[in-house]
Order: structure tokens, then sequence, then C-alpha cells
């Protein structure tokens, strides 16, 4: 596929939740490959080099991104955001629009049940009196244990300190699901049909609601779809690029 020229050949990649890693290094290269710069920050809190130093909201996470591109004199570029970081790339279109050429939610966080933010915030609650447990033999393993049978998530009970549990609380809690008719940029909305960590109905449920947005679902990938299918990821990526949609 040739690639053609535009103004602006500038992408952002935001993470997703838990350590930061170089799991988009493929992807990456790829598309520095074809031309483009591309920066993959690590998102404070995430990347051990930016600890916080007190709980964030979601919305510190897109003011940080907007100080991010600003310091780095990006004024117009594409969004790409995985999971976490696909919640915080649609809060950021919705208010930062104008610096967007285009959208791209990969497995993107965002829309909450009120069954599970009820079951998040449950555990979040007793979390803090069982603490006062601690002191009894084998009570990190049993609690770990716990949550991982209950929940079959480790998200909240693995992270290390007191500032990143109510950071992933304040984050999951909400619900973008009415902020995405907001959304003006043309998205593209990329999603594996195996994922068990961000249902594929709620791809489908995003590419419905957000005015210009295309939905592709890549066969037999799961939630870290850029791990298993760089090259089709990236491919797609160029191609909405190219095309506009």
């Amino acid at each position: 596929m040739g690639f053609v020229d535009l103004p602006h050949k500038t992408i952002i990649i935001l993470h997703g939740w838990g350590r930061f890693t170089g799991s988009w290094f493929p992807v990456k290269q790829i598309l520095k490959n074809r031309g483009f710069s591309v920066f993959y920050p690590g998102l404070p809190g995430l990347d051990e080099n930016q600890p916080l130093d007190k709980p964030w909201a979601l919305n510190d996470y897109v003011d940080w991104v907007k100080q991010f591109a600003d310091e780095n004199n990006l004024s117009r570029f594409f969004l790409l955001g995985h999971s976490f970081g696909g919640r915080v790339a649609i809060k950021f279109a919705v208010k930062y629009p104008e610096t967007l050429s285009g959208l791209i939610l990969v497995s993107a966080a965002g829309i909450r049940s009120k069954k599970i933010s009820k079951i998040y915030g449950f555990f979040a609650r007793i979390s803090k009196i069982v603490n006062k447990l601690s002191f009894i033999p084998g009570y990190d393993f049993c609690r770990k244990a716990a949550y991982r049978f209950l929940l079959k998530k480790t998200d909240y009970v693995t992270l290390k300190n007191q500032i990143m549990k109510d950071t992933f609380k304040n984050v999951i809690e909400q619900d973008l699901s009415d902020l995405l008719p907001q959304i003006q940029t043309k998205t593209l909305i990329l999603w594996g049909d195996k994922d068990v960590t961000t249902p594929l109905a709620d791809g489908d449920f995003m590419a419905k609601t957000i005015p210009n947005a295309r939905l592709c679902v890549i066969p037999q990938a799961p939630h870290m779809i850029h791990v298993q299918a760089p090259n089709r990821v990236s491919q797609e990526i160029l191609k909405f690029i190219a095309n506009g949609n």
C-alpha cells in the first residue's frame, strides 16, 4: 500500500494500565519506517520513573497528555489509546478536539456497567478493613488469591502503594458512554474477537455511538492485539490515515 504525504504525520501512543513496557515498540517501529514521528510516553504512576505524589483522576491524565504534546511542540497529531490509554484518549478527544488529526482506539476501556463498578467499589472498601489483619501469617498470599478468584482481575490488588490504588479506583469509576457521541474526530476502532478484558461488544457500541467511527475486528486476537498482530495493527492504522476512514 502506498503512503500518501500528509501534513500531520505524528502519532502519540498511550499504553494500557500496568507497568510501562515496550509492548508497542514493534508497531512504533513499523510506523516510524513509514515516515511517522511516533511518541510513546510512559504514563505517570505506571512508569517507574514518573511516580505520583498523590492520587490522580482521569482528567489529570488527559491534561498530562496535553502538556506532553505542548512540551514537544505537537500542535496536531493522531492519538492512539490502548485499554486504559483508550479511556484517556476518549476524554482527550472531547476536551481537545482541535489537536487531533484522528483518533485510534485499540481494545479501549471506558464502558463500565453499574454491576462491575459496584463490585470493584465493594472490594476496594473491604480491602481497607481486611488490611487490619495483615499481621496474620500468609495474609498477603491469601488476599491475592481471593481477589484473583472473586474478581478474576489482579490490577487493583497487585498495585504496590495506596496512591496508585486510589488512582485506579478514580479512573475506573467513570463510565464514558455519554462522551462518545461528542467525539467529532474521525475514529478507527481496533478490536480482537478473543478479547476477554474489554469485550468486543464494547467496541461495537463505540463504533455505533461515535459519529465518524469505523470498527475493525481482527480474528483470533486477544486484548494485547498489538503484541500478537503488530503488522496487522500497523496496516490498519496506515490504511485509516491514508484513506481518512
